[in-house]
């Protein structure tokens, strides 16, 4: 029979991989959006009001992701849940 600590811990399993996953893709869009801000793309000023855009998206995204994923560590460490 599967318990309770079993069903977390393989939910946690396909989880975890998809978060790193998540925040790869939030570095990436940052480098990107940084790289149209640097190189400027011919001069183009829409192309560096995009690559603004697009670097305050990453942030906020790889924000969320790391307050969310510090805030589940932390209550599975309070409810001693396993990790």
């Amino acid at each position: 029979m599967i318990g309770v600590k079993d069903l977390i811990r393989a939910v946690g399993g396909l989880i975890n991989p998809i978060i790193a996953i998540l925040v790869g893709v939030a570095l990436l869009a940052f480098f990107w959006g940084l790289a149209k801000f640097i190189f400027r793309v011919g001069g183009d000023e829409k192309a560096v009001e995009e690559g603004k855009r697009i670097m305050k998206c990453g942030l906020i995204a790889l924000f969320v992701m790391v307050s969310v994923w510090g805030i589940v560590k932390f209550m599975q460490r309070a409810l001693n849940l396993p990790i």
